[in-house]
């Protein structure tokens, strides 16, 4: 009865006398905030969203760079997790049970949480459907337009859905780029994304387009002034090279110590 009566209410227009926690706190401060932005920005319900969007991300911005540096963590460590399941490829439970634990032991001692790389996704997932919701049941924001969109309907061109999906390969791309190391799974990812976020964005309200490219476009500007993913390549490659080097001077002593030896 009680979900029944909450799916009733998904139409009903936000106000002040709406009652139940979600619709009267969370809903309602919602509206309220971005009909406040939009008195302040001229009237414009979309440039509202925009900077809604931005003060989302802002507030964001802690957790990102933590989840940032603990996928730099676990990224490092790629070998290692690789060469444990080369160790323990049995597919006995007994096997399993190990590799799990040593995987465990080695991600504690190196600081990785495997949770903390969704966790900004996972939290910005109760403001994309708020937003959704606020915009839905308060009539202004429903029928207001942003430059040729009704914020309430879908981009009619379907410019936001592909602006959305070139933003999102951009922004995994570059975080990509400032990895020690790039799994298969990140490179997978790196393409998929942008196809899951771009779909749903051809028929979603263009204003949860407009969150997608404003928050993604954000992305890319945070990662290219927090990790310099240029600097990082470069400085990987000359690691990289480096390491070459030592082992070809390596090799090449081993050589000379054979040499002598057979003399």
């Amino acid at each position: 009865m009680l979900f029944l009566t909450a799916c009733g209410n998904l139409n009903a227009p936000i106000t002040s006398e709406s009652t139940g926690f979600w619709d009267h706190y969370v809903l309602y401060s919602f509206s309220r905030f971005i009909l406040k932005l939009a008195s302040l920005l001229g009237g414009s319900y979309g440039w509202a969203i925009v900077v809604f969007t931005i003060i989302v991300r802002i507030i964001l911005l802690p957790l990102n760079h933590f989840s940032t540096k603990n996928m730099k963590k676990q990224s490092a460590i790629q070998p290692e997790l690789q060469a444990l399941q080369k160790k323990y490829s049995g597919k006995d439970v007994e096997t399993q049970q190990k590799l799990r634990e040593e995987t465990q032991k080695l991600m504690s001692e190196a600081g990785v949480n495997p949770m903390l790389g969704c966790l900004p996704m996972l939290i910005q997932l109760p403001f994309m459907y708020a937003l959704y919701q606020a915009i839905w049941r308060t009539t202004e924001l429903r029928q207001g337009t942003f430059l040729w969109m009704q914020l309430g309907e879908r981009d009619p061109y379907y410019i936001m859905a592909i602006l959305a999906g070139v933003f999102t390969f951009l922004s995994t791309w570059i975080s990509n780029m400032s990895m020690p190391q790039n799994g298969s799974t990140g490179k997978i990812m790196m393409y998929v994304m942008p196809f899951m976020i771009m779909i749903p964005a051809l028929t979603i309200a263009s204003a949860i387009s407009l969150y997608w490219v404003v928050s993604n476009a954000f992305q890319v500007v945070q990662t290219l002034i927090l990790q310099n993913p240029f600097k990082a390549k470069r400085e990987q490659e000359e690691k990289e090279q480096a390491q070459r080097e030592h082992d070809r001077n390596l090799r090449r002593a081993r050589k000379r110590a054979y040499s002598k030896r057979k003399k």
